[in-house]
């Protein structure tokens, strides 16, 4: 498998243009489909999976739900690989970690995938850039629509979609909003933000979605729970809630901009001479720093930087994403000073120890 030309490239949803791009990062719908008369994958054997494997990758071709048959079979992928699609949110960490016949099927912008043999047969996604809800949750029920012509999907009368999850049974669908709250933080009213929406069913989660902590200040929120909600339910609810918090954190962005301003500037200039500068940085840092360069940029504290460099830099500097570009494995050290390298030249600082000006 060979993705080192997309090492290079960001994805359809990092391009920093779509609406509220500011705090919203992306929007993901994903639906979540068994196929009948094969049991569940906690119960299939390895013939089946391969089975539902050979059947899902020849159906997603012909249905014709993506441009090209760009499908991947990941039975056998190296570990890089699999990180490297976990990095650009192409596939999950589960389908990553899990064993034996299982694939995914991506688009050429990136902004579909459509995974086999995860939790679930099929688990689509649709990813787009700032906040998209409905416009994502659309593009996503034209996909299925197409798939459930070829396919039959289990499905009860009284249940609706069923899947492995309880949770996820019904309609099988999960809106996520990934969102950039660095002001909630700084100011300490993100708790406050959590507490009032998972009053109203909905979870915070980090980076990498269930089971991932926050890193650099980033979250993503969505829906809990499926039965008993119809599609409209569920992508209304999300729908009503994100701008409420997008208000919230441009608030806290102009209150620290009125009454901390100095300490603000500091901050974000800062961040931006440490990652001119830095020779070995891990990527933990680098998520906490493009935090406030990223600040910085939608305030006007720093004016000669764009979003698309910083998401660049975001997804580029991800382990797997190094290593691909390098084209070998590189060890923990490797990494950070290679990191560093990249960093100071995507940020107009090509010179090295020992380079003459």
């Amino acid at each position: 498998m060979e993705f080192k030309s997309l090492a290079g490239t960001a994805g359809e949803w990092l391009k920093g243009s779509g609406p509220e791009s500011d705090v919203v990062i992306s929007t993901r719908v994903r639906l979540a489909r068994n196929l009948a008369d094969f049991p569940f994958l906690t119960r299939a054997t390895a013939a089946q999976r391969k089975e539902l494997e050979d059947i899902l990758r020849k159906e997603i071709k012909a249905s014709g739900a993506l441009q090209k048959d760009l499908y991947y079979p990941l039975d056998g992928a190296s570990p890089i690989d699999l990180q490297f699609l976990v990095e650009r949110h192409l596939i999950s960490r589960d389908l990553a970690a899990s064993e034996g016949a299982r694939g995914v099927a991506f688009g050429e912008r990136e902004a579909v995938s459509l995974m086999v043999n995860e939790e679930d047969h099929l688990r689509m996604q649709v990813l787009k850039s700032g906040l998209q809800i409905q416009a994502a949750a659309e593009h996503i029920n034209k996909i299925d629509d197409l798939l459930e012509k070829r396919v039959d999907y289990a499905f009860s009368p009284q249940l609706g979609y069923l899947t492995v999850c309880p949770t996820n049974v019904g309609t099988g669908l999960r809106v996520s909003v990934m969102m950039h709250l660095p002001a909630l933080v700084i100011s300490k009213q993100i708790e406050k933000v959590f507490y009032a929406v998972s009053k109203i069913n909905l979870a915070v989660r980090g980076l990498y979605g269930e089971g991932t902590q926050a890193s650099g200040n980033f979250f993503q929120i969505s829906n809990q729970v499926t039965l008993g909600k119809s599609e409209e339910q569920i992508v209304s609810n999300i729908a009503s809630a994100i701008p409420q918090i997008i208000h919230y954190e441009r608030n806290a962005r102009e209150a620290l901009l009125t009454q901390s301003k100095v300490k603000l500037e500091d901050k974000v200039w800062r961040a931006h001479g440490l990652l001119r500068s830095a020779r070995v940085i891990t990527s933990e840092e680098v998520m906490d720093r493009l935090s406030d360069i990223r600040l910085g940029v939608n305030m006007g504290i720093l004016k000669d930087l764009s979003i698309k460099t910083v998401n660049e830099i975001f997804i580029q500097t991800q382990p797997a994403h190094l290593q691909k570009m390098e084209g070998k494995e590189l060890g923990t050290l490797q990494r950070d000073a290679l990191r560093a390298d990249f960093i100071r030249e995507k940020l107009g600082e090509k010179h090295k120890p020992g380079d003459k000006n």
